[in-house]
């Protein structure tokens, strides 16, 4: 059903409901690969006897309500409960096993600092870690097991249908760059972006969304939940914690149900190449996928080559690998490539992007160039400018910071409810240019390294590491070091080994670091560290968290001196 049809998010839930209450909308599959559905009705109900449980608790309309459960249909039911109850529900990741009591309590007193979190709606062991300081950051916590309301008679809806411009729900920023951020996005800004959402991609009524995203991050909350029971498409879930240890199982999930779309960032193409083994890649069917697409961190061109290099002969297409390009602030979507089409890559010299800022176009393959790939085109309802740091507009092919105006901007930030103008520009942070109308993205400001007069952005030099056998893909960090006697910042590269290394392959491993970022970049590296498995710090939704990691560095390697204190160098 078109979004446009819909006033509010629990009007879009609502109508399926009525109108095809047999229909699935959500299928979770756990690690065994078996899988267990929502239809619209099953998941109405469920979202209203929550809604009703909460409410009788005192859950009151505009209140906070964070859900801290598994990823599980419980999950998704929790938030449309919250939203059912007029109330502001806000998904953050389920602690670990290896989070302590303590640990969580610390987190429940950090966040209720920078934000009103006025309810907390979670599992009954996490309750019992979390009551003793629940009630000194005001906060009421609940266990969704005593929640619901007993019996099963027919639970009516609460109040009336939201209004288009009130609140939804809030996004929890990833904190890449610093403490997260509570986004208030309304649902008249969701639907808007969900409509460009559905245009952008030509969606269709048989399509299938796959995703293993987390439905705390907000391109798995829209892409996996919101788009497909607003749309009414089925959306095949698969747990991120899963997925990590057996990204199999999302290509086993997309030839059983035969899905075709697919969001995931860019060090997932090189985690499901290197997660397969050959003997389950040669039975796998991927003709059903009309788009992979690649968003949420720069896209990589070395990574899609690899993707497909793999994948091919299992019926992937090249025109399937697509990208995106969004922001939590916008709701999700900013930019998607065209469906049907490879996204166009852009080969430019590095010398001019790192000293002039500049994207040179150059010949394919040419020496000192370098391939970027496209984000895509805005989508419906957003444009896109390229500025410098005084905040003038830049011209084509000029690296400047990406600031978007959107119809689909978020209310405000946590704790105030005020409505920014609808004209204001969003500063991203990000750095990029554009290009015959197609966005390139080429990394985060706050990231960007200055070392003698060139900006070198921290992806490219993480990229050298893709490949190397003895190192974890994705898990590299590069960051910039001020060094007072040259009087510019030196380049310290950290990376993860799958196991310990002898010293004559740990010396191996540095040397090749260095000769591929030498050869690719240009660049020499001051200090390259290998570390053991865990020490790379990422943020909640899987970026690497540079400046926490050189703070880290510095802390705990540099200080030492020596290669030992790494945790993992002979």
């Amino acid at each position: 059903m078109p979004p446009q049809q819909f006033a509010s998010l629990d009007a879009a839930l609502k109508a399926h409901a009525t109108r095809q209450p047999d229909a699935q909308v959500l299928l979770f599959v756990a690690a065994d690969g078996s899988a267990s559905g929502l239809t619209c009705a099953s998941l109405n109900d469920r979202a209203l006897r929550i809604a009703q449980g909460l409410v009788q608790r005192g859950l009151g309309p505009g209140e906070v309500i964070v859900l801290l459960l598994p990823h599980s249909p419980d999950l998704v039911a929790a938030f449309w409960g919250g939203i059912y109850a007029r109330a502001l529900p806000a998904i953050l990741p389920y602690p670990a096993a290896s989070v302590t009591p303590e640990t969580q309590r610390a987190q429940l007193t950090t966040l209720a600092r920078r934000a009103p979190v006025h309810h907390l709606l979670t599992t009954p062991e996490v309750r019992r870690n979390l009551d003793p300081v629940a009630a000194g950051v005001q906060c009421t916590v609940h266990d969704l097991e005593s929640l619901l309301p007993t019996g099963d008679g027919p639970v009516g809806p609460l109040q009336m249908p939201a209004a288009p411009r009130s609140p939804a729900y809030v996004q929890f920023s990833s904190g890449t760059t610093g403490p997260q951020k509570g986004i208030v996005l309304g649902h008249a800004a969701v639907l808007n972006n969900i409509r460009a959402i559905t245009q952008a991609v030509e969606l269709r009524a048989e399509d299938v969304v796959v995703s293993w995203l987390p439905l705390h991050h907000d391109m798995g909350l829209v892409s996996g939940v919101l788009l497909p029971i607003v749309t009414g498409n089925l959306a095949v879930l698969i747990s991120p914690l899963d997925w990590v240890k057996d990204p199999g199982l999302l290509f086993r999930a997309i030839h059983e149900h035969r899905a075709s779309i697919c969001w995931m960032p860019n060090f997932a193409f090189n985690h499901c190449v290197n997660g397969l083994r050959e003997s389950e890649r040669s039975h796998l069917h991927l003709e059903s996928m009309r788009a992979f697409y690649n968003a949420s961190e720069p896209v990589r061109l070395d990574s899609l080559d690899l993707f497909y290099e793999h994948f091919h002969p299992a019926g992937l297409r090249r025109s399937a690998l697509g990208t995106s390009y969004g922001m939590a602030e916008v709701t999700a979507a900013v930019t998607i490539s065209a469906p049907g089409q490879a996204a166009p890559v852009d080969w430019v010299s590095i010398d001019s992007l790192q000293r002039e800022r500049q994207a040179v176009a150059q010949a394919p393959r040419a020496a000192g160039a370098m391939p970027l790939v496209s984000s895509g085109r805005p989508v419906a309802g957003v444009e896109v400018r390229i500025v410098d740091e005084q905040g003038s507009t830049l011209p084509e092919r000029h690296v400047g910071e990406i600031l978007v105006l959107s119809n689909a901007c978020m209310s405000s930030f946590l704790p105030a409810l005020d409505t920014p103008s609808a004209t204001a520009w969003v500063r991203s942070g990000d750095l990029g240019y554009l290009a015959q109308g197609e966005l390139f993205v080429t990394g985060r400001i706050k990231d960007l390294i200055i070392s003698g007069g060139r900006n070198i952005h921290p992806e490219d030099i993480e990229a050298q590491a893709q490949g190397v056998p003895q190192l974890r893909p994705g898990r590299a960090a590069a960051f910039g070091v001020e060094d007072p006697a040259s009087g510019t910042e030196q380049i310290v590269l950290v990376c993860e080994t799958r196991s310990p290394l002898a010293p004559h392959d740990y010396w191996a491993v540095v040397r090749e670091l260095r000769h591929r970022t030498q050869q690719s970049l240009a660049v020499a590296l001051a200090d390259v560290r290998l570390v053991e498995p865990g020490w790379i710090i990422k943020t909640s939704s899987g970026k690497i968290a540079r400046s926490a990691n050189r703070e880290k560095y510095l802390s705990e390697i540099s200080t030492s001196g020596g290669a030992q204190e790494a945790g993992h160098a002979p």
